[in-house]
């Protein structure tokens, strides 16, 4: 069997923010030589999130104003318990849970196996300074 890890990291400006990052991805997996095999894609982060989506500017804003609904931004201790340790970004946590730590991609003949208009997305709820996403590719 044949592995590769690799270890990319991204830092977003802005509070929120999703990243394409399937030609990174694509370019691991040639790299690896795994033919036949499976690609996992994880943030090493909890306020930050791996998912498989298409890749359409209008969905990428939906998605900031459906989670800023579901888990709104507010640094007050009051709003959220987790505020109350000294972080301001309980929401970023509970954005994260909603869109996922990582995903699973299979490898065939070389190349990552999408369904129509799947691409990979690093989503960032917590901005500003730099973060890790594993990328392991393992097969034949």
């Amino acid at each position: 069997m044949t592995s590769l890890t690799e270890y990319l990291t991204f830092d977003v400006p802005s509070r929120v923010g999703f990243l394409n990052i399937t030609p990174t991805v694509a370019e691991l997996v040639a790299r690896s030589g795994v033919r036949e095999g499976l690609c996992l894609v994880n943030a090493m982060h909890i306020t930050a999130s791996v998912f498989i989506n298409d890749d359409e500017r209008g969905l990428h804003e939906d998605y900031a104003v459906w989670l800023e609904k579901l888990a709104p931004f507010n640094a007050d201790p009051r709003v959220y318990h987790h505020n109350r340790t000294g972080e301001d970004n309980a929401d970023a946590h509970l954005k994260r849970q909603v869109m996922g730590r990582d995903v699973v991609v299979a490898i065939t003949d070389g190349r990552l196996d999408f369904g129509p208009w799947e691409q990979i997305f690093y989503g960032e709820f917590d901005g500003r300074r730099p973060k890790r996403v594993v990328v392991k590719v393992i097969g034949e």
